[in-house]
């Protein structure tokens, strides 16, 4: 009950009638013993009752049409059925028709219990399921009327509601596609042009991994700044865009964009400093001047003086405050979930997060400087990243 507060309470409006209480002047400790005495009463008989009493909201004995859709949508909501919700009035009229073959506009306790005993395995004696055999096949009928084909076996109830989420979200859809191609095309796009260059017969693959994922990077970093403006998605929402972009979902690509900007660090730096970085300093010195002398005024470079480059320590530093930045943005951070101590528990709460994000305008700054002075691009109009 804990997922559905419309079920909880029509099953203490149930309990109420049943022990005839006007819960409108309120309830005693005994009524709630009552209560509960009624609720952990295993026998089926009684939960049964207490079922048909939730159904039959005017006590009247008897539920129409209206009743049992009701029923089904408070039973839908309560298992997330989204289309199921949708088309209550559909199934409530099957059911009708299949308990109501006279048409008299409403079904008794009776069939009610036949069809409950039948879905939950329960028997009767011999002689009485043979006598109420004809209702039996109709009961066996509707417990698969009342539970839609597409819902009936796991495999089923999995493609319906993943085909209901596509239909719900199919926005969000649209747009995580086209930023998951575009970044599929650049990363390809920079891999195979460093492939077929003399750097790839010194660095191999671990060069095209870097500059792929370099190639992410630019886009996203000048990507992640756009689901922040308020006053433009405020534009771009009026206009025919607002159709087909979720733009009151910012916030969650905003965050999607940033776990793609630390996978792009993080394949960036490490092909460099593991793969890159040792496979110039060993390669043979012939070599080197060959392929590599051009970039580096011919002089062979140690691991070190990579690391105290110019690319090397805005890489280092960006990093660094990179790192700090996404971690007081994480929930446990902002939210102030784990308590730090002193001093140490300034890191903690939005305003520390807030004010941490703004260090990022030196990021963009280290990110522009890191770009122009590559080590194997020399013409200043391709010195990105």
């Amino acid at each position: 009950m804990k997922d559905s507060k419309e079920f909880a309470g029509e099953l203490f409006q149930a309990l109420a009638r049943r022990r005839g209480i006007d819960v409108e002047n309120g309830i005693t400790l005994d009524d709630m013993r009552l209560f509960w005495e009624d609720m952990s009463n295993n026998d089926l008989d009684t939960r049964l009752q207490i079922f048909f009493d939730m159904c039959d909201k005017n006590g009247d004995g008897q539920l129409s049409e209206e009743e049992v859709k009701q029923v089904i949508i408070m039973s839908a909501a309560a298992n997330k059925l989204s289309t199921f919700n949708q088309n209550a009035a559909i199934y409530a009229a099957s059911i009708m028709e299949e308990l109501d073959p006279d048409h008299l506009g409403y079904i008794e306790m009776r069939h009610l219990e036949i069809l409950l005993r039948e879905m939950v395995g329960g028997s009767s004696s011999s002689s009485e399921m043979h006598k109420k055999n004809s209702l039996a096949k109709r009961t066996r009928s509707l417990a698969k009327t009342m539970i839609p084909r597409q819902y009936r076996n796991p495999v089923s109830k999995f493609i319906a509601l993943t085909k209901e989420k596509m239909h719900d979200h199919w926005k969000r859809i649209v747009v995580l596609n086209i930023w998951i191609i575009i970044n599929l095309l650049l990363f390809v796009f920079k891999f195979m042009e460093y492939k077929h260059k003399g750097a790839f017969h010194v660095m191999g693959y671990c060069v095209c991994f870097a500059k792929g994922a370099a190639e992410t990077l630019k886009f996203n970093m000048a990507l992640i700044l756009l689901p922040v403006c308020r006053k433009t998605l405020t534009r771009l929402r009026e206009t025919f865009l607002g159709n087909v972009i979720p733009f009151d979902d910012n916030i969650n690509f905003h965050k999607i964009v940033s776990v793609a900007i630390v996978i792009g660090t993080a394949i960036h730096t490490l092909t460099h400093v593991t793969c890159d970085f040792p496979r110039i300093t060993s390669c043979s010195p012939h070599k080197f001047d060959r392929i590599l002398g051009p970039s580096f005024d011919h002089k062979q470079p140690t691991y070190a003086d990579l690391v105290r480059s110019i690319p090397g320590v805005t890489g280092i530093l960006m990093v660094i405050i990179m790192s700090f930045v996404f971690t007081l943005a994480t929930h446990s951070f902002r939210k102030n979930v784990d308590k730090l101590p002193w001093p140490l528990n300034y890191l903690g709460g939005f305003n520390a997060f807030w004010y941490a994000h703004h260090l990022l305008i030196l990021v963009y700054v280290l990110f522009i400087i890191h770009g122009y002075f590559l080590f194997l691009t020399h013409e200043w109009y391709k010195k990105t990243v």
